[in-house]
């Protein structure tokens, strides 16, 4: 297929791009860049593309493609806390209007990156609590509420010839070039490495569904070429229940990867209220044979291994691979204005 990967400068679009490719498929990139260069290590060989905003697509960018990745976003809670508003008209408006020039086009597929956050605060202590794609969601912060609100209007676009997908991805982890430093696994380890301590600000009950950046990856490679019948306008979790974990559990694994880490639980946010167990069948019923292949332990090792190879150091840590701090940078040396887009 020929397909427009949108965020593909992004922390999980370097990845993906080179596993569509693999796969065989055309690959165009979007993506406004404004994370480009949050590279740790070599510079990753990027697949051609446009750089544009994503509120700024035109019915151009989708001509001749056959399928849409979409991954494009402000990627997590604290973003969306920083301006709510800026949320909504990125994360929903734009990715809808997206969609629509998408079917106008002619795409046929549509895979829409959403989160497992949509279930917010569901508990989930006993197996018997796992959550699937039909409980109810809900969302407790802009970045959650923006993905249910598209799930929604998608759904409403779908028809016999434009098949919209929902994956709920759940928390990222794992090694990319353009490295996220504000998600949870990637973070423990960094604090782990730099300070000696796997550092947890809440009271480490919550529990997370995780999910290595290189599986994320795979679903989406393996939704792209799924019959219609099994995907069409269907939600999915992507991950796997063996990585349903606390927020504890994943510091003590941390402390395991990294030699001689102790982990220090603060408590000093309280209790998260985004607290759920997953359940991830439904997907591997759809699509026979996939399975998720990274451990939490796997990741965490992959990582402290990537931080020393390349030389991570607290700065970067704290600056240049965390999302927030990025943008309050461009923002405050005039590079980026209160819309975030560049400055012409």
């Amino acid at each position: 297929m020929r397909v427009l990967l949108t965020g593909h400068q992004g922390y999980l679009g370097t990845v993906m791009a080179p596993v569509l490719t693999a796969a065989g498929h055309e690959v165009v990139g979007l993506d406004s860049g404004l994370f480009a260069e949050c590279v740790l290590g070599p510079s990753p060989a990027d697949p051609q593309g446009h750089r544009v905003d994503l509120r700024d697509v035109t019915a151009e960018h989708l001509a001749g493609m056959d399928a849409v990745i979409h991954l494009a976003a402000l990627s997590n809670d604290p973003l969306g806390s920083l301006a709510p508003e800026l949320t909504y008209d990125i994360n929903h408006h734009a990715s809808v209007r997206l969609a629509r020039l998408a079917r106008d086009a002619g795409v046929r597929r549509f895979l829409y990156a959403s989160t497992c956050s949509v279930y917010g605060a569901a508990g989930g202590g006993d197996p018997a609590d796992l959550v699937g794609e039909d409980a109810p969601l809900r969302p407790v912060t802009p970045y959650a509420e923006s993905k249910v609100r598209v799930e929604d209007d998608l759904h409403a676009l779908s028809d016999g010839d434009f098949s919209p997908v929902f994956m709920r991805n759940a928390t990222a982890f794992g090694h990319s070039p353009r490295l996220r430093a504000d998600i949870v696994l990637n973070n423990l380890v960094g604090h782990a490495l730099l300070a000696g301590e796997v550092l947890v600000l809440s009271d480490g009950t919550p529990w997370r569904p995780l999910v290595h950046a290189a599986d994320i990856a795979r679903a989406f490679a393996a939704a792209l070429m799924a019959p219609r019948e099994a995907v069409h306008a269907r939600a999915f979790n992507i991950g796997s229940e063996t990585n349903n974990v606390t927020v504890a559990e994943i510091a003590e694994q941390v402390a395991e990867a990294v030699c001689g880490a102790k982990v220090v639980i603060t408590g000093e946010t309280g209790a998260d209220p985004r607290s759920y167990r997953v359940d991830f069948s439904r997907f591997r019923a759809a699509i026979p044979g996939f399975n998720c292949e990274w451990t939490v332990r796997q990741g965490a090792l992959e990582l402290a291994d990537a931080y020393r190879k390349h030389g991570l150091t607290r700065e970067d840590f704290e600056q240049r691979f965390t999302r927030l701090a990025v943008l309050r940078a461009g923002r405050d040396a005039g590079a980026v204005d209160d819309t975030l887009r560049w400055r012409r």
